[in-house]
């Protein structure tokens, strides 16, 4: 798996949070750890210095970093053996981690953020990350179950197809079943049975791959999308879902039903793009 697992690094407890997340990530992908912190000036305008922590001198530069060297502990209490590095930008953090993303292998960041980072995913700045990020983000939010499977929700797009595929390596690395949903409005009649089931089974054929192993189950959910997965996900120890959807899936990640699932799920959540989405 090319590229490092990047974490956008603020300072709040959810962030460090990530940065846990994270560190367990690139160790099981055996790939490095960048800890990415971006700022905007503030309006006083102080000047920078040569260091990449921003001011030569003061108190912005004394806090960026004790923030990162107590990010740098954290991931190396969870991951000893990974090298870590760090990205200190001036700039707006959206777009940092937009472009730290083009050579990542994972984009982790936590569900809400304070500071520097205020509002990372609340609202269209969640809808912008998740949708043009290139490579898949994982939010940190809920109480994962640690023994819990790896849920990935699937709707006969090439999305959900993508979102599976994830979701299988993520279950193989962590030794977790993978389970695979589909939400129907009437799953229980003929048409809509017959066809979930397909979408499932074609969702699952396309997982298997040499030295990747994983005990799978489908299943079929009647009801509200967002509500299905809300509750799907208790129990889960991650949510995978794709980008974009067709079905009852539409508008996944540009309406309500993201909103629910990135602010309601009960364990994080993964969205992944499909890559012939990318420009």
């Amino acid at each position: 798996m090319g590229g490092a697992v990047v974490v956008g690094v603020d300072g709040s407890p959810t962030s460090l949070a990530a940065v846990d997340v994270a560190a367990r990530e690139a160790r099981m992908r055996s790939v490095g750890l960048r800890l990415v912190h971006a700022f905007v000036w503030p309006a006083m305008h102080v000047p920078a210095g040569p260091s990449l922590l921003g001011p030569a001198h003061g108190a912005l530069r004394e806090d960026t970093e004790r923030m990162m060297r107590e990010a740098v502990e954290r991931a190396g209490a969870h991951a000893p053996d990974v090298h870590v590095d760090q990205a200190v930008i001036a700039g707006e953090p959206l777009s940092a981690l937009e472009a730290q993303s083009r050579d990542a292998a994972l984009l982790v960041v936590g569900s809400r953020g304070q500071g520097r980072f205020a509002g990372v995913l609340v609202g269209s700045v969640a809808v912008h990350l998740a949708g043009h990020s290139r490579c898949p983000v994982l939010v940190v939010r809920g109480r994962p179950d640690p023994v819990g499977p790896v849920l990935v929700a699937v709707d006969g797009s090439a999305e959900g197809r993508a979102a599976a595929e994830f979701a299988s390596l993520e279950a193989a690395m962590r030794g977790a079943e993978l389970a695979a949903v589909h939400v129907s409005a009437d799953a229980h009649s003929g048409a809509p049975r017959a066809e979930g089931e397909r979408i499932l089974a074609d969702a699952l054929s396309g997982i298997d791959r040499p030295g990747v192993e994983v005990a799978a189950s489908a299943r079929l959910v009647t009801g509200p999308v967002r509500q299905a997965l809300i509750e799907e996900s208790e129990g889960a120890q991650l949510l995978v879902v794709g980008a974009r959807g067709l079905g009852g899936f539409a508008g996944l990640i540009l309406g309500s039903v993201s909103q629910a699932v990135l602010h309601h799920a009960h364990c994080p959540v993964a969205v992944v793009r499909h890559r012939g989405n990318e420009e």
